[in-house]
């Protein structure tokens, strides 16, 4: 993979590692990011790279992508609304930043003439599977999130035109991502809990839920593996590791890596919120018939993860 290549959602946990690696590798970057949610602090390093291209911009205007896709070899499509939990709130905004946004970007490599494009999916959109670990050909179940349902049509769209227009393309579904520039998740959540009051913690749901995880340099290894191994048009592979925890071993290593013994206390129930899956559990033989090796265990990256906080904190 050589040239020039766009990062939508630029300044985000997953787009400014691909960011900096794509970087690091010798490539011209352009990225996108209305900053929403991005944080300009990531992109620290690229700022100062003469290779790199930021446009401050929102993927919902198609003129912003039809821009910045002209020259581009590859298209990382990162940009979405990634916080599964709070979907029913806003019901439309999944539909719009995840779903509506592909579409413009798509429309945007087709008027371009981009040829790839690699896409943040994710293991929620195989919703309340029966089969576990769930491999990529899985028969999809009824959805049980606004985010994964937004997913899975991204998904559908970027097929569609794949074999409508001869894009290759390249869906990776993550499972839930941990490591430096992590900004949302369950570790995040309960470390801020523990800084205000480390003497308890207030978990959601009954701290049963099984859940995979992946550390992000791992995940973005796999996917430039992935992309340079594979000459398909269509390519879709789960990303995760070989094992998983329940959410309450993730709250004891937290808390030992903390130094703290806080009172644990639960509001019950098998899920933490609505959409909210109690077993992720990907199966990864596909990326793993590629060579690809995770390097972290799943307590591995949640300890680098609460370090990364603790720093970026001043904790």
């Amino acid at each position: 993979m050589s040239g020039r290549h766009l990062v939508t959602g630029c300044a985000g946990f997953v787009g400014s590692t691909i960011v900096d690696r794509l970087l690091r590798d010798g490539h011209d970057v352009i990225g996108i990011d209305d900053f929403s949610t991005g944080r300009e602090e990531f992109l620290s390093a690229a700022l100062d790279n003469r290779r790199f291209e930021l446009i401050r911009g929102d993927l919902l205007d198609p003129a912003v992508s039809d821009e910045a896709a002209e020259g581009v070899e590859t298209v990382f499509h990162m940009a979405a609304n990634a916080d599964v939990r709070f979907g029913t709130e806003h019901p439309t905004r999944d539909f719009e930043q995840n779903a509506r946004v592909t579409l413009n970007v798509l429309e945007a490599m087709r008027r371009r003439g981009v040829g790839r494009i690699a896409f943040a999916s994710t293991g929620s959109m195989y919703g309340e599977t029966k089969i576990i670990p769930t491999p990529e050909d899985a028969p999809l179940p009824i959805q049980t999130s606004l985010y994964g349902a937004s997913k899975m049509a991204a998904e559908s769209f970027i097929e569609a035109y794949s074999e409508g227009f001869g894009i290759q393309s390249f869906v990776f579904r993550f499972v839930s991502l941990l490591g430096e520039r992590y900004t949302h998740g369950h570790v995040v959540d309960f470390f801020r809990q523990l800084q205000e009051h480390p003497e308890r913690l207030h978990v959601l749901g009954d701290g049963k839920q099984r859940k995979s995880y992946l550390y992000i340099f791992d995940c973005v290894e796999a996917m430039m593996h992935a992309m340079a191994a594979s000459a398909e048009r269509v390519n879709i592979y789960n990303l995760g590791t070989d094992e998983y925890c329940e959410v309450n071993d993730s709250i004891a290593w937290i808390c030992e890596a903390l130094g703290l013994r806080p009172a644990i206390t639960y509001s019950g129930g098998r899920q933490g919120w609505i959409g909210d899956n109690p077993f992720i559990f990907l199966d990864t033989a596909r990326i793993r018939a590629t060579g690809w090796r995770p390097t972290l265990s799943i307590r591995q990256a949640v300890e680098r993860t609460v370090r990364y906080l603790r720093e970026s904190s001043g904790a």
